[in-house]
């Protein structure tokens, strides 16, 4: 597709858009669902976007970071769970240098796990040593295309140095992530049609796709728009058409504003979901968006009521890896 045929699907409410996204999904990715274990080890944040909960400025946030082998041993949680990849997200925190992170990496590869990565902007020589110790993916959410929309949003960032830093992910050999916010303020289906277009130009090996849920404690605080679900949705499926072997989560954002929102996604060209094993102590503090599905449920219980999700649609949990290739 070109950005203009993009720009009308992106406009229409043809549903054939999500059963031709089912199809491919089904042709180039079978029946099984991925499931990766997330963990989020710190919410201390340096940066001030203006969407999420967990920026710098936020007083409100109650704050606390893991140390390493307190990550490790969730992690080996993970395993014993039965997942065969774990996610480490946190905010922008300067304290897990080089040392601390090689460490946690090294020591969570030796549980046979595929580890993804999700800690922001790097320079190339850390992103280097990640992937030497043993990393194999990386996420990082552009979030938005439009240069002028994206310094609103991140007070004091370089829109140039983000997209550095995704092609040094490229060059460094790892399976690369990015994805956008959709429904931010002054957002263009234009500039949405563009970031469909940029994951296919980086050649993206996972997008991640939701919709925007406003924070009471950012400069964009109000009201949900339940509208940005169905263009989120959207979103998903014509990327999956264009590049049919990525993989794309099922975000918990959908679920927060629709009941059946990752089963919904699922069976729109989504194939991995995230189920959260961070202890329960921490889930309500990384606070991203108001309302996140789960906050109360133990690891265990995550990850038996998404298997029953994921059966009731006649698809099976994968036992392997999920890379792209």
């Amino acid at each position: 597709m070109n950005k203009s045929e993009i720009i009308d699907i992106l406009k229409s409410n043809d549903e054939a858009l999500f059963k031709k996204a089912d199809e491919i999904r089904a042709e180039y990715k079978g029946d099984e669902v991925h499931l990766r274990g997330l963990i989020e080890f710190s919410n201390i944040c340096k940066r001030n976007c203006f969407y999420c909960g967990l920026r710098g400025e936020n007083s409100n946030v109650k704050r606390y970071r893991l140390l390493p082998d307190e990550i490790i041993k969730i992690a080996k949680n993970g395993a014993d769970l039965g997942y065969k990849t774990v996610v480490l997200q946190s905010g922008e925190d300067d304290f897990y240098d080089v040392q601390k992170m090689t460490y946690i990496i090294s020591e969570i590869k030796k549980l046979n796990l595929a580890l993804t990565l999700s800690i922001g902007e790097k320079t190339y020589n850390e992103y280097k040593a990640y992937k030497e110790a043993g990393a194999d993916r990386f996420l990082l959410r552009i979030e938005t295309t439009d240069k002028n929309l994206y310094k609103k949003m991140h007070p004091k960032t370089s829109f140039e140095n983000r997209v550095k830093c995704l092609y040094n992910l490229k060059e460094l050999g790892y399976e690369t992530g990015t994805g956008s916010l959709v429904g931010l303020p002054n957002q263009t289906i234009e500039s949405l049609a563009d970031d469909i277009l940029f994951y296919k130009k980086l050649d993206a090996d996972m997008i991640g796709i939701g919709p925007f849920i406003p924070h009471p404690d950012t400069p964009l605080s109000g009201e949900i728009n339940k509208e940005n679900f169905n263009l989120a949705l959207r979103m998903m499926a014509i990327t999956r058409i264009i590049m049919p072997d990525i993989n794309i989560p099922a975000t918990t954002a959908m679920e927060t504003i629709n009941k059946d929102g990752r089963k919904i996604a699922l069976q729109s060209g989504a194939n991995v979901v995230m189920p959260n094993i961070t202890t329960q102590e921490y889930r309500e503090k990384y606070e991203i968006y108001p309302g996140k599905i789960c906050v109360n449920e133990s690891p265990d219980i995550c990850r038996k009521c998404i298997e029953n999700k994921i059966k009731s649609i006649g698809r099976v949990v994968s036992s392997g890896f999920g890379f792209r290739k």
